[in-house]
Parts: structure tokens; C-alpha cells; sequence
């Protein structure tokens, strides 16, 4: 893999391109702790700097697993970036972005990656219910107490990223630095707004899911058998394909990896190609669940799609389109609350 850094931002922070995302070591993914670490050393030998976790990631486990496999001296030469928002217990409080919880959520995720302080605390998803200027005192707060060195958000629209630059500097408060959104050749709608966006501002991107949750792993083909994803009970929407948008998902992602065939590549090659290309992408997070996959996703960062290839991507999935809303991560609540637009 090359060993080409890219700046994170406007922070000087050098990241490689490729982030190793540990969403798939734990429960939720690979069970076995001890493959994960070693899956994590090889990325880290490999020329990654840069891994991405969060405190909800099989309930804490990922955090833990990340920290075992950094212990021995490897933590200074790591870029460590977790997130936090989700429930993390029953209580109506064990969530969200108030200062009350980020402050615990922080100290919490501290203790499970092992370390004295966290390099890139990012917000999971937006919160309704918390003035933004809530959660960036009680971040600030966190930078100046020296626990974390810069924040970030993911998944945040575009104009929630822009109140947030604002509101830092009506109110004197650190900014958020990055932003985290999904992006892949299924899912472009962030390039009419969000990536601009973060470029006005001089953020950096971490692009989750370039793979699109395994639709773009190159496991489709023309006259095949099915594939089932075994995140179809657990997130429907997405995997279901008995809904006729993640069915167009599989077409296109027939016609996307013949495509790749054609110049010589894999379609994992050229899916995370594609989003590091974008000139407002920092690195592309990538999630294997075993070595192999790893190995699979490496050679990425070394391949660089001509002009030609991209005008033909283009005109598969068009510039802005997301061909499944429900890959978009989030949606406010007044699109899913009745209660919020009706009276």
C-alpha cells in the first residue's frame, strides 16, 4: 500500500488515505479478539495510521479490542478516532450529545481504548433535542482538558455542519474539524452539499462505507446465485431484497463491476478509488471482518482511475444520486416522526 499521507483538515495531522474501521471487530463481526488484533497489526504494518472506532460498536467491545491491539508502544504512531451518541444503556440518559453524557461517554471510551487521550472525538449522528452549542462547550471543554485533541461529526447535513462553524464562532468554542458521512459509488447525494461544503470550511472527510455494507465487495454477478447479506434482519432497508431499491443496488452493482473488469480491476479496487478520488475526501474508511478481506481492500490506495473510467461510472449511477435513501445514515426526525409535522 502506498505510503502517501494526506493532511486531516486544517490540523496538520498526516492520516493515510486508507482508515481501518473496527465496526466488524466484536459481536458484530469477528468474534474472535485475537484475529482482530491481528488483523489490526497487519493495516498497521501495512502503512495504515489511521483507525476509526466507536462506544456502541458491539456495546464497547471494538473500543477494547483497538486498545489491546495498541498497547506495547504501537499507540503513539496511530491517528485514533472513536465517536459516541448511540445508547450505551437503558437509561434515558446513557446517550445523546448533552454535556452530561459526552463528557462520561468520553471518559468511558477512554478506559475500554486504554489510552490517556483520543485524537479525533466524533459525534455519531446529529441530535434534535441538544442545542448544537451544548455539545461543542462540552466538547471544547474536552480539547482543553487535554482528553481528546480535535472533534468531529458524522453524518451531519450540510446545514447542520454550517450552524456548527457558526455557532463556534459566535461563541468562542473549538470546531468541528471533520466530518464523517457515507459515500460510495451507490451513495453520491453528499456531493451536492455535504462535500462542498466541508471544502468551504477546510474539513476533513473520513468516507464511511465505501463498499456500500458489501454491495460493491464484488459478490454479485450476472446470472448468479442470490447473495444474502447477513445484515438483512438486522437492517432491512438496506439489505432486503425483496425491496425493489436495494434490488436496483444489486443491478448496478452487476453493471459497476463488469465495468471494473473491463480496466483490470477489482470492484472493491475501484470503489474505494472512486471515493478517494473526490478532492474533499481525506481517506476512505474500510471495515474487514476477516484478513482477507483486508488484503482485498489494500491495493485501493495505489490505484488511480483515469478521467475516461470516471465519465462511465457517471453515467451508471449519475453525480448526486443515492440509489437507496435509506443509505444515507440519518434522517431527521420530522421525516420519520409523524408527531413533528402533523397537528
Amino acid at each position: 500500500m502506498t505510503t502517501e499521507h494526506r493532511i486531516l483538515g486544517r490540523t496538520g495531522v498526516r492520516v493515510s488515505p486508507l482508515c481501518l474501521g473496527a465496526m466488524m471487530f466484536g459481536a458484530w463481526g469477528n468474534p474472535d479478539s485475537d484475529d482482530s488484533i491481528k488483523i489490526i497489526h497487519r493495516a498497521l504494518d501495512a502503512g495504515i495510521n489511521f483507525i476509526d472506532t466507536a462506544d456502541i460498536y458491539s456495546n464497547g467491545e471494538s473500543e477494547r479490542i483497538v486498545g489491546r491491539a495498541l498497547a506495547g508502544g504501537r499507540r503513539d504512531d496511530v491517528v485514533l478516532a472513536t465517536k459516541a451518541f448511540m445508547p450505551m444503556g437503558p437509561g434515558p440518559n446513557h446517550g445523546g450529545l448533552s454535556r452530561r453524557w459526552l463528557i462520561r461517554a468520553c471518559e468511558d471510551s477512554l478506559r475500554r481504548l486504554n489510552t490517556d487521550y483520543i485524537d479525533l472525538y466524533q459525534v455519531h449522528r446529529p441530535d434534535p433535542t441538544v442545542d448544537i452549542d451544548e455539545t461543542l462547550g462540552a466538547l471544547t471543554d474536552l480539547v482543553r482538558a487535554g482528553k481528546i485533541r480535535y472533534f468531529g461529526s458524522s453524518t451531519f447535513p450540510a446545514h447542520e455542519i454550517v450552524e456548527a462553524q457558526w455557532v463556534a464562532e459566535r461563541r468562542g468554542r473549538e470546531r468541528f474539524v471533520t466530518e464523517q458521512p457515507p459515500y460510495s459509488l451507490l451513495v453520491r447525494h453528499i456531493e451536492a452539499d455535504v462535500l462542498p461544503v466541508t471544502q468551504k470550511y477546510g474539513m476533513g472527510v473520513l468516507s464511511w462505507s465505501p463498499l456500500c455494507g458489501g454491495y460493491l465487495a464484488g459478490r454479485y454477478r450476472r446470472g448468479g446465485e442470490d447473495v444474502v447479506s447477513n445484515r438483512v434482519n438486522r437492517i432491512p432497508a438496506r439489505f432486503d431484497m425483496s425491496i425493489p431499491v436495494n434490488q436496483r443496488k444489486k443491478e448496478l452493482a452487476i453493471e459497476l463491476g463488469e465495468l471494473a473488469a473491463e480496466a483490470g480491476l477489482t470492484l472493491i479496487e475501484m470503489a474505494i478509488a472512486f471515493v478517494l478520488r473526490h478532492p474533499a475526501v481525506t481517506s476512505a474508511i474500510i471495515g474487514p471482518r476477516t484478513m482477507e478481506h483486508l488484503e482485498s481492500q489494500l491495493p485501493a490506495a495505489d490505484v488511480t482511475l483515469e478521467a475516461a473510467l470516471l465519465d462511465r461510472i457517471d453515467e451508471i449511477v449519475p453525480p448526486g444520486t443515492t440509489v437507496n435513501p435509506a443509505d444515507a445514515g440519518w434522517q431527521h426526525p420530522a421525516l420519520t416522526d409523524p408527531a413533528l409535522r402533523r397537528r
